[in-house]
């Protein structure tokens, strides 16, 4: 196999390679990569060559011409091997391969590789269609009547309320008896027939077939009684009492489409405190989540806060790297990132995250007065601090502690701590199974 068969397999079976997912969120170069494509460097390995060893002296010579003068040594190195005209070390670097994946893709082995299925929230009605008729109504055009509910109603009513006529008209001849009686009767035989039937048809009654019978009981027995199903069979069915009321008209069902949109608020400390590494840390464990929520959702927009007692809203390609040399209130960014939210996302249309990072360090009870109170106004998904303090939290760093203890029960509030590249896989799988907790 060739290394292009190898990178083909790559693809085919990423799983066996997902360690290099994980060591690229923690310590590759994520600025190689942009916001619709992800490439993830792949080792490969160097095929094995076999050389003399330059002190064995010994061997098969190679002279001018092709033909060796005895006692030169294989592979020993002549001037310019491997060198410029003038002897000059070469300048052509080696070549890098990498494995190449849009944000589903990544979001898909992310998933595989934390164990974890989220499943984005549809907000957004972006048509609607007609599915099959299953939504049934009074009125309609003709041409959408349900029929077969219209028969079947009636052929129920029909069995229900149909009797044996012929039946009814032998009791007509029981002696002494009278319409009102053989009304009566019937009822307690639990047969269906009105009392204006049964006078119409007494007039038809003869006087000679009147007394035919001394008692109902004995024209009970001398007298079969049909069913309406052995009517039906035996003389098929005739006519079907339909009525207006058992009308009705099928409408197609209206299906609701829906966009899965996403909005992730990304909010950074760039005081002073956040020198490179916690800066560094701060874009190790973003960008993954950037790439997955995209991955995740039909649209994803994305907003950058910078803050440092101040807050403003910036571009991706600044965020990371901005630097102010100001004090620190974090409430200044939820306070911009509900305005945004409120203007520009409402909540019946987006998913929202918002998540922030820096070191943990904030003014005086600005986390208990302000952010936490921020918090709880802002309608997300998820909220998430990632705390970044290499070596350690500072003695002055409370912010994370306050928001777990405040809002830790929340079940849409999650804090993280990365003091290393080595944490921020663990706190991007402690951010995103929140989220599935969540759904």
């Amino acid at each position: 196999m060739g290394l292009r068969d190898d990178l083909e397999r790559f693809r085919e079976v990423g799983e066996e390679r997902r360690e290099d997912l994980k060591e690229f969120i923690s310590y590759g170069d994520l600025g190689a990569s942009g916001s619709k494509d992800i490439k993830i460097p792949i080792k490969v390995v160097d095929l094995p060559e076999f050389k003399y060893d330059r002190l064995d002296m010994g061997g098969v010579g190679q002279g001018k011409g092709g033909t060796p003068d005895v006692g030169q040594p294989l592979g020993q190195p002549q001037p310019g091997d491997g060198e410029g005209e003038d002897g000059e070390p070469g300048e052509e670097g080696a070549e890098h391969e990498y494995y190449e994946m849009d944000p589903e893709q990544f979001a898909e082995a992310l998933d595989e590789e934390l164990g974890l299925e989220l499943e984005p929230k549809g907000k957004e009605v972006i048509e609607e269609v007609e599915g099959d008729f299953t939504d049934i109504t009074r009125s309609g055009p003709h041409s959408t009547l349900d029929f077969e509910r219209l028969f079947k109603e009636g052929l129920k009513r029909k069995l229900a309320m149909d009797f044996d006529e012929e039946f009814v008209r032998e009791a007509m001849k029981v002696d002494g008896t009278t319409a009102r009686g053989v009304f009566e009767w019937c009822r307690e035989q639990n047969i269906l027939v009105s009392m204006a039937w049964i006078e119409d048809e007494w007039g038809r009654i003869s006087d000679d077939e009147r007394g035919t019978w001394a008692t109902f009981a004995e024209m009970e027995e001398h007298v079969e009684r049909t069913t309406p199903i052995q009517r039906i069979r035996r003389e098929g069915l005739r006519e079907i009492p339909f009525r207006r009321e058992d009308e009705r008209y099928r409408h197609p069902e209206v299906v609701e489409k829906k966009q899965s949109n996403v909005v992730v608020v990304n909010i950074r400390d760039v005081s002073g405190s956040m020198r490179e590494t916690k800066r560094e840390l701060v874009e190790r464990t973003f960008t993954p989540l950037d790439w997955y929520l995209t991955g995740k959702y039909d649209h994803a927009e994305f907003v950058y806060i910078a803050h440092d007692a101040e807050a403003w809203e910036v571009e991706r390609d600044e965020f990371f790297g901005i630097r102010s040399g100001g004090g620190t209130r974090i409430s200044s960014a939820y306070e911009l990132a509900k305005e945004v939210l409120d203007e520009r996302y409402p909540w019946r249309e987006w998913n929202r995250y918002v998540f922030a990072a820096g070191d943990s360090e904030n003014s005086s009870n600005d986390t208990k007065e302000r952010v936490v109170p921020l918090m709880e106004e802002i309608d997300a998904n998820l909220h998430a601090y990632v705390e970044t303090q290499p070596g350690g939290t500072a003695i002055n760093a409370t912010h994370a502690e306050e928001v777990e203890r405040s809002l830790g029960e929340q079940g849409n509030v999650v804090v993280a701590y990365v003091s290393e590249p080595d944490d921020v896989i663990d706190a991007i799988y402690t951010i995103l199974s929140t989220e599935a907790t969540a759904e």
